[in-house]
């Protein structure tokens, strides 16, 4: 089971004398504008929930003054939340004093803000090991540690050079190393990234999505930017005027947006390109063991809504195609292998969905999707993608449903499935052992 990091719940932030009568006016369900009406304040957070797992990438976007980078520094206190709970690794951030706060910082936060924020007058190993110095960490120890981050971060033979040195990507791989070198396994990312050029920019994305997975860092990573929320892959906390209007992952905002506002902000996304076919995988109807007889999966394949049901091997590999009718019609005893009707073509499902349209468009009736051994995880048809391209709705008609069923089976003269001549057995090319 997944580990929680960091836990928000409720947070409130009121900018304003009268925060705390503002807030409890919030909790008072009092309408927004009135309570700015009433109290004069300003409205940072709302009301703002979320959790962190171990080890995951969240990005927390939205557009300017929708209090995403409120949202990031109330998690370390460097804003004060108004109201609301804070839990970091089961400390309640919210009740620590000052003394318990700066060594709780320390030990657990990495930050790396907008802009590099490095001493000038400091070679780049001085301000890669600036936190290890705070923590009064021996000097051969800590040169030690900032030449290992250093070198994670790709700038290995720059240590002695000043940050003027440096060009802006760099001069932010060496911010990343500082938040590094301490070893704070939840960093804080503000922004990061945004005053760098798009190439250098998609270059940093990468670098950090390379040090996660071989890290396994806790990272929360403030931007405005939806292709950079994309591209970091991991789960998306949408803000809005101090609220939290949509969480998920970006293939799961794309196809359902909760709302017009979110619709707005990913209608000029190309979701070929993000959204997974594993994520768009159908898993409406069980896939068939080849060595099971009729009878046992009867009453499963008469609840199945898909007219068409994919045949799998010993090991959850997809060896072929059969239609529900037949199996219905078939006997009892019958074994799934003597009814596979078709081949299958496969996808990765780790693969975008843009990478799997020229074969889509020769298989009109869909792709059996599988996971990184092979094993089988759904399908993926082109009503399906069309779908998923065009914001519709994936439900078939009857008459789309007939057409489906046709291009698997090789029933239609247009079908684009490769049949056997006659029933396949066991052992036949169709279904070997995977």
């Amino acid at each position: 089971m997944t580990k929680e990091r960091v836990v928000v719940r409720d947070v409130v932030k009121i900018f304003g004398s009268q925060d705390k009568e503002a807030a409890a006016l919030l909790r008072d369900g009092v309408p927004r504008n009135e309570v700015i009406e009433r109290t004069g304040g300003v409205i940072g957070l709302g009301g703002a929930s979320f959790s962190v797992e171990e080890g995951e990438i969240l990005v927390v976007m939205g557009l300017s003054g929708s209090g995403k980078s409120t949202m990031l520094r109330c998690i370390n206190r460097l804003i004060e939340p108004t109201a609301g709970s804070i839990t970091v690794d089961g400390t309640e951030v919210t009740t620590l004093t000052p003394k318990q706060l700066l060594q709780f910082r320390r030990e657990k936060f990495g930050m790396v803000f907008q802009h590099f924020a490095l001493f000038p007058n400091r070679t780049i190993a001085e301000n890669v090991e600036y936190g290890l110095e705070v923590q009064k960490v021996d000097k051969a120890k800590r040169r030690q540690k900032a030449l290992e981050a250093i070198e994670l971060v790709g700038l290995k033979g720059w240590d002695a050079k000043y940050p003027r040195q440096l060009s802006g990507g760099m001069q932010q791989r060496a911010g990343l190393a500082r938040a590094l070198a301490v070893d704070a396994d939840i960093l804080l990312m503000d922004e990061a990234f945004s005053a760098l050029d798009p190439l250098i920019r998609r270059d940093m994305q990468n670098e950090l999505g390379t040090l996660q997975r071989n890290l396994k860092k806790t990272i929360v990573f403030v931007s405005h930017d939806l292709d950079e929320a994309i591209h970091l892959g991991g789960r998306i906390v949408l803000m809005k005027d101090g609220l939290i209007v949509q969480t998920g992952y970006p293939e799961e905002i794309l196809l359902n947006p909760a709302d017009d506002y979110v619709r707005r902000f990913v209608e000029n996304i190309d979701v070929s390109s993000v959204i997974t076919l594993g994520r768009l995988a159908s898993r409406r109807s069980p896939a068939l063991p080849r060595h099971k007889s009729v009878g046992d999966l009867r009453e499963a394949v008469a609840a199945a809504e898909d007219p068409i049901l994919v045949v799998t091997c010993e090991h959850n590999r997809p060896v072929g195609c059969v239609s529900r009718e037949a199996v219905l019609a078939a006997k009892p005893d019958a074994e799934i292998a003597s009814l596979i009707e078709a081949e299958i073509p496969t996808a990765d499902g780790s693969k975008v969905l843009k990478s799997a349209l020229r074969k889509l468009s020769a298989h009109p009736a869909g792709l059996a999707v599988t996971d990184a051994d092979g094993r089988y995880v759904g399908t993926v048809t082109q009503d399906m993608a069309l779908a998923a391209l065009t914001g519709t709705s994936a439900e078939l008609d009857a008459a789309a449903q007939s057409e489906r069923e046709n291009a698997w089976t090789g029933a239609s003269p247009n079908s684009h499935w490769t049949t056997s001549a006659t029933t396949p057995s066991p052992g036949s090319p169709s279904t070997s052992p995977h």
